[in-house]
């Protein structure tokens, strides 16, 4: 069962509006636009299917026969939805809409170098696009709360619905559920203040270098630590100032050109900023990144603590959990006794994707109960992560299996719910298809429509 879910739309807009400038020139050059569906009051143009069909190349998706068949399919149902969006009442979200033009026009400002080349790039100035985006983005607001308002009917399940779930569907297409471990650890840091003092040394250094008279992009390739940036002699290029950290974008709108900063502190480390241009709530800088850097002597002061709190704990001298209290210098477990837990979700248990690649190798052959060695891995603050010793203590694994009742409730109600509000939406779009007035060129006569109720669509030769 295939439900249209508009997904696609919500990240497609810039595809979709490139195509729509190329196929505007397109049909301008003499071709002939015409319509090839029309669902209620709503009218597809062909140029409309292949502004669709251009974005889906742009993706790298099929757009032959066949993919044509598939998009205008789903631009149809997307027509029911409106209808019924509008025949309901249902309002705009106009702070979302706005929301979502400023953060795509923003995008494409920083992806093309500002709004100079926007305005080249799309031959229409800022505004034009916004005009033109604005519909798109408007009938995708509508059209998601139209399949939430559907979905929202569908009532609560019960744990009985949740059995009969599980007993009408397959043990092979049930869920599997992925190898999950819950872990708990005890972290050490290398002496932080001493690494931040000696950095910002070095950075103040290079910084009086720059003011008597050096080229900062020289000394950038030379010393930044920021790859993608160093190469081209820390320059960034014209970009909002939201992608950045705000306490980098602040130092940042604050300089005047050619000014370099004072010391800037991330959580990626250590910046000194030089503005080359502003414009608006944008700019582009050049800046040098150090961070932190850790001895042979802090890895031997951190990695021989962490080997006594082991074997005090392989002679059960204390447990791992009144160790980690003690002894551990992670704020986020200490207070829990070591116990790690998702940052995104709050989930002690972890699949395998969710653990650094450092901390899985370090328990990938334990078993339960058992305590890695100790290994350096990194914390959870920044972009990249700070460096941290540590050992980790496997607490539970449970195995990969299929989603069972006692197990697994909640990911099967989740599974069940969908289930039926997925039946809920194909069936809205069925009764729709059956009602409402709807004519299909018969151009597309030999498409393969996954739904039945088209076939009866196609206009009569006259």
């Amino acid at each position: 069962m295939k439900i249209l879910w508009i997904k696609r739309l919500a990240t497609a807009v810039l595809f979709a509006a490139a195509a729509m400038t190329a196929s505007a020139q397109k049909y301008a050059d003499g071709l002939i636009d015409k319509t090839v569906a029309v669902v209620g009051n709503e009218v597809i143009m062909l140029s409309d299917l292949e502004d669709e069909v251009a974005m889906m190349r742009a993706y790298g998706m099929m757009s032959d026969k066949k993919g044509r068949c598939e998009i205008l399919e789903e631009m149809m149902q997307t027509k029911l939805f409106l209808m019924q969006a509008r025949l309901d009442s249902l309002a705009v979200n106009n702070d979302m809409v706005e929301g979502e033009l400023s953060n795509r026009i923003d995008m494409l400002k920083t992806n093309l170098g500002g709004e100079e080349e926007v305005v080249k790039q799309f031959g229409k100035p800022i505004y034009k696009l916004r005009q033109e985006w604005r519909q798109a983005i408007e009938d995708q607001n509508l059209t998601q709360q139209m399949q939430q308002e559907i979905a929202s009917k569908v009532p609560e399940l019960t744990p009985y619905d949740v059995q009969q779930y599980l007993q009408r569907t397959d043990v092979e297409d049930l869920p599997m559920v992925p190898v999950k471990y819950q872990l708990s650890q005890i972290c050490i840091y290398p002496d932080r203040e001493a690494a931040n003092l000696a950095v910002k040394e070095r950075l103040l250094s290079i910084r009086e270098r720059i003011i008597n008279g050096e080229r900062f992009s020289t000394l950038a390739r030379l010393y930044s630590q920021d790859p993608g940036s160093a190469r081209k002699g820390g320059e960034l290029g014209m970009a909002s100032k939201s992608i950045f950290w705000p306490a980098f974008s602040d130092a940042a709108m604050s300089l005047k050109p050619g000014i370099v900063s004072q010391i800037v502190e991330t959580p990626d480390g250590f910046h000194i900023i030089e503005v080359i241009e502003k414009k608006g709530d944008m700019f582009n800088a050049r800046h040098i990144l150090l961070k932190p850097e850790y001895t042979s002597e802090d890895r031997q002061k951190g990695f021989h603590v962490l080997d006594s709190l082991r074997t005090e704990l392989a002679n059960e001298a204390l447990t791992f959990s009144l160790a980690a209290r003690f002894y551990s210098e992670d704020p986020a477990t200490r207070t829990n006794g070591g116990q790690m837990a998702d940052p995104n979700t709050g989930s002690s248990y972890f699949e395998i994707d969710q653990l650094k690649p450092q901390d899985y190798a370090a328990i990938k052959d334990l078993k339960e109960g058992e305590i890695s060695e100790p290994i350096e891995s990194l914390d959870n603050e920044g972009r990249d992560g700070n460096l941290v010793y540590k050992i980790v203590k496997v607490d539970k694994i449970i195995p990969s299996h299929p989603a069972s009742f006692s197990n697994d409730y909640t990911l099967l109600l989740g599974n069940a719910k969908q289930e039926l509000q997925m039946k809920a939406i194909d069936d809205f779009i069925d009764s729709k298809i059956e009602t409402t007035y709807i004519v299909i060129d018969p151009m597309f006569e030999d498409c393969v429509f996954e739904r039945d109720g088209w076939y009866e669509k196609f206009r009569k030769a006259e």
